[in-house]
């Protein structure tokens, strides 16, 4: 099994974001995320075996109780940089969720699943840039926008998802929610 945790982003926000994608989508032939694929990963956790899923989960649960964390969803950005893009993304900005992505890499290290080799930066891919192309209107579709926010919401719990690749992209299958505050 692929895996990752990650926190769901409400439909209102989903719905600002499908209205963006909307909008941006004719400017750049690069690889759009679909709305439903939306969402803050905390930890890539990669493949996982079967056998080991409850010991996983147990790992998991264990992280409360944890306080709520507030969200923002805003403004849009390249990654690396926009001379030599390879992600588009839209920032996040959610004191505490640090936390919660610092106690996920401990808990699974523990398990023996690799740490980040980088900090913690919360976002939402919006598109991959797999080739090299001009992304003038792209950027100038973004300069008429009439805001760089996306919305915010508070979340008190997280996910743990399988990736499946398929030839349409990858598919995202929640299979279990962890609650910060498990009474």
């Amino acid at each position: 099994m692929r895996l990752f945790t990650a926190l769901d982003l409400p439909q209102t926000v989903i719905a600002n974001l499908e209205a963006l994608l909307d909008t941006l989508r004719p400017t750049a032939a690069i690889h759009w995320s679909p709305p439903a694929n939306l969402h803050i990963t905390t930890k890539f956790i990669g493949h996982w075996p079967d056998a080991r899923l409850d010991e996983l989960l147990a790992a998991l649960r264990a992280l409360g109780p944890l306080p709520p964390i507030a969200v923002e969803i805003r403004k849009l950005d390249f990654f690396p940089n926009p001379r030599s893009p390879r992600i588009f993304w839209c920032g996040v900005e959610a004191p505490g969720l640090d936390a919660l992505a610092a106690a996920t890499e401990e808990a699974t290290a523990r398990l023996g699943i690799a740490s980040e080799n980088r900090a913690f930066s919360p976002h939402l891919t919006l598109a991959r840039i797999k080739e090299r192309l001009s992304l003038h209107k792209l950027n100038e579709a973004i300069s008429r926008l009439p805001s760089l926010d996306f919305g915010h919401f508070s979340v008190d719990r997280f996910f743990l998802y399988q990736s499946k690749l398929h030839p349409s992209g990858s598919v995202y299958t929640k299979l279990r929610e962890f609650p910060f505050s498990q009474s």
